[in-house]
C-alpha cells in the first residue's frame, strides 16, 4: 500500500511538472505569436477556431475507433461525445464571426453568443470527462451487460445533444430564453461571467482534475493527457477572467493555448496508436514464434523443418550444397526410466543448446521428434556438414554432471547421420531419409559417432 503510494504521488509531481512547464511555454508561444500577427481582430480567432474544430473532431475519430475496437473501453465514448459536441458547438462559435473570411470586421459580430457556445463547451465537457473517469473505475464491474451498455450509451449522447440545443437556444438564435456575457457594444464582460460563471467554471475544472487523478492515478499518458486538458481550460478562463473585455489579446490568447494543448492532445493519441501497433506486431511475432518452435527446448519443431527444407532445396547446385544432419541421444530411455522424465527434459534441454550453439543463425536446429534432432546446413559441402557433426558429438560426450551443470545426470552420447544434397532432384522428406538411414548406420555401429550416407 506504501509503495503504491509513493508511485501515484510520483506521478502526480511528474504531471504538476509537466504542467507547469507546457503553461509556460504555450503562454509565451501564445504572446509571441499573436503580438506579431496583424488583423487579429478579423482572421485569428475565427482560423484558431476553424483548427481547433478540426483537432476536436479528429480526437472524437480516435476515442470512437478505438472503442468500436474494443468494446469493453466504455469510458471512451463520453471523451468520444465531449470533442464531437465540442466541434458542434465551434461550428456556432464560427456562426458569431460573420464574414470572417473576407478578413473584414463586419456588421454584426456577436462575442455574447461566442462565449455562451464556449460555456456550454465547458459544461458538456467537464461532465463527460468526469464521467469516462468513472466509468474507467467501473470498467471491471458488471456494467458491459447489452441493456446496461446500451443505456449507457443513450444518456451520453442525450447529454450531449442536450448542451449542443440549450446553447443554441441561449443564444441569439432563438428568442426563448437569453443571457447576457458580453456586452457586444462595449465589448466588455458583464459581472455575471466576469464574477460568478466564470469562476464557477474554474472550479467545475478543478474538481473534473482532481476526480480524473484519484480514480485514474494517472497510470498512463491518455490519462497523463486527459489531466493536462483540464489544466488547459483552468488557464484559459483564468486568462478570459483577467480581462474586462474580449476585444484584447486574452480572448485570443485562450484560444491559441486551447488550440495548441488539442494538437499536443492528438500526437499523445497518436503515439497510443503507435504504441498499440507496436504490442500487436510484438504479439503477432510471439504468437508467430510459439508457432514455429518447440516449447520444451525454443529450437524449430518439425513443420518448420520440413517448410524450409522445401524451400531451400530448389536452390541446391553442386557449388550450393545443402547438409542435413538427424541426430538420436543413445540409450536415452534408459535415463528417462533411471532418472525421471524431469531430468530427461534437461538433457533435452542442454542437448538442444548444443546443438543451437553449433549452427549459424542462416542454418536451423530443429527437434523433431521425442530425441531425435535435424539440422540444415546452407550452402554446406558434405566434409564441411561431417566436421560439424563431429564438433557436436564431441562436445555433448565430453559433458558430465560437474561440468553440464547438473543438467547431465550422467555422461551421454549422440548418433548422428549426414546427407548432402548437391543436385534438386530429392524431396524434403527423401533428404530426411537418407540423413536417417546414416543416423541408423551410426547406431548399428555401437553408437556414438557420425556416419555420412554412401
Amino acid at each position: 500500500m506504501l509503495n503504491t503510494t509513493r508511485h501515484c504521488l510520483r506521478h502526480v509531481f511528474l504531471f504538476i511538472t509537466i504542467c507547469i512547464a507546457a503553461v509556460f511555454i504555450f503562454f509565451y508561444l501564445s504572446m509571441l505569436t499573436l503580438r506579431h500577427t496583424p488583423g487579429i481582430s478579423t482572421v485569428v480567432f475565427p482560423t484558431m477556431t476553424i483548427f481547433l474544430l478540426v483537432f476536436h473532431t479528429m480526437v472524437a475519430g480516435f476515442m470512437l475507433m478505438k472503442y468500436i475496437c474494443e468494446k469493453q473501453r466504455l469510458y471512451l465514448m463520453p471523451i468520444a461525445c465531449a470533442f464531437a459536441g465540442s466541434a458542434l458547438l465551434m461550428l456556432g462559435t464560427l456562426s458569431s464571426y460573420p464574414q470572417w473570411y473576407l478578413c473584414t470586421a463586419g456588421r454584426s459580430i456577436n462575442y455574447n453568443d461566442a462565449i455562451i457556445f464556449y460555456f456550454f463547451r465547458n459544461i458538456m465537457m467537464a461532465t463527460l470527462f468526469v464521467a469516462a473517469a468513472i466509468l474507467f473505475r467501473f470498467r471491471k464491474h458488471n456494467m458491459h451487460a447489452r441493456h446496461i451498455h446500451a443505456c449507457i450509451l443513450f444518456a451520453t449522447i442525450i447529454f450531449t445533444a442536450s448542451m449542443i440545443l440549450l446553447s443554441w437556444f441561449y443564444s441569439s438564435k432563438s428568442s426563448l430564453v437569453s443571457v447576457n456575457f458580453i456586452d457586444n457594444l462595449t465589448y466588455t464582460f458583464t459581472p455575471l461571467w466576469r464574477d460568478i460563471i466564470g469562476w464557477c467554471l474554474v472550479a467545475m475544472w478543478c474538481v473534473t482534475l482532481v476526480i480524473l487523478v484519484h480514480i485514474s492515478r494517472l497510470r498512463n499518458i491518455f490519462w497523463y493527457s486527459g489531466g493536462f486538458f483540464c489544466v488547459c481550460f483552468i488557464v484559459t478562463l483564468t486568462v478570459l477572467l483577467s480581462s474586462d473585455h474580449s476585444a484584447g489579446y486574452t480572448w485570443y490568447q485562450a484560444r491559441f493555448i486551447e488550440t495548441v494543448t488539442t494538437l499536443f492532445l492528438i500526437f499523445v493519441l497518436l503515439c497510443d496508436v503507435f504504441n498499440l501497433y507496436r504490442e500487436s506486431h510484438d504479439k503477432y511475432l510471439d504468437s508467430y514464434q510459439n508457432s514455429i518452435r518447440e516449447p520444451l527446448t525454443r529450437l524449430y519443431n518439425r513443420s518448420y523443418f520440413y517448410d524450409t527444407l522445401t524451400q531451400q532445396l530448389p536452390g541446391t547446385t553442386p557449388a550450393r550444397q545443402l547438409s542435413v544432419i538427424v541426430s538420436d541421444l543413445d540409450r536415452f530411455k534408459r535415463i528417462n526410466d533411471q532418472y525421471g522424465h524431469l531430468q530427461g527434459d534437461k538433457v533435452i534441454q542442454f542437448v538442444s543448446g548444443v546443438l543451437q550453439n553449433a549452427v549459424r543463425e542462416e542454418d536451423v536446429a530443429a527437434r523433431i521428434g521425442g530425441e531425435e534432432f535435424a539440422l540444415l546446413l546452407t550452402n554446406t559441402s558434405a566434409d564441411e556438414a561431417l566436421n560439424v557433426a563431429e564438433r557436436i558429438r564431441q562436445t555433448i560426450c565430453q559433458q558430465d554432471p560437474q561440468n553440464s551443470g547438473g543438467q547431465l545426470p550422467e555422461p551421454v552420447t549422440i548418433s548422428m547421420g549426414v546427407f548432402t544434397a548437391t543436385e534438386y532432384d530429392l524431396s524434403a522428406e527423401e533428404c530426411v531419409q537418407r540423413a536417417d538411414q546414416a543416423m541408423y548406420a551410426a547406431k548399428e555401429a555401437g553408437r556414438n559417432r557420425v556416419v555420412v550416407w554412401q
